[in-house]
């Protein structure tokens, strides 16, 4: 994938990741990407989210590499789709969570969870 060269401008750059171009790679490989454009300060949107498993392993792995003069750690946040729209009956009927839900990560000296509800999540995002 061809990476975006950003500007010479004063901002917060935010990468929006398609469920296409997460759906090829391992639960490993999702968490390198969104980790590298944390740690270069990028908000990374995910599409479709991650699984319990891989949320997990992001949270595991962040912890690792935390250091004060680096890297501060993540902020995530996960607005689920409607319920009934994103699984089949039998995923309902088998209790079966999806993983289809809209997931906003960010570095956490950079972003700052204000309301989250059902319908919206707000956030402040600064400059570093």
């Amino acid at each position: 994938m061809p990476e975006a060269t950003p500007p010479d401008v004063d901002g917060v750059q935010i990468d929006l990741i398609s469920g296409a171009r997460m759906e090829n790679l391992t639960g490993m490989e999702k968490i390198r990407l969104i980790l590298d454009g944390v740690r270069e300060g990028n908000i990374v949107i995910l599409e479709e989210g991650l699984s319990p498993d891989e949320e997990s392993k992001l949270i595991e792995v962040t912890m690792t590499e935390i250091s004060p003069d680096e890297f501060n750690g993540i902020e995530i946040e996960t607005y689920p789709r409607s319920e009934t729209a994103d699984r089949s009956f039998l995923d309902r009927l088998m209790g079966r969570e999806s993983t289809k839900k809209l997931t906003v990560i960010g570095p956490a000296n950079q972003i700052q969870t204000l309301h989250k509800d059902e319908n919206l999540i707000s956030a402040l995002v600064s400059r570093k």
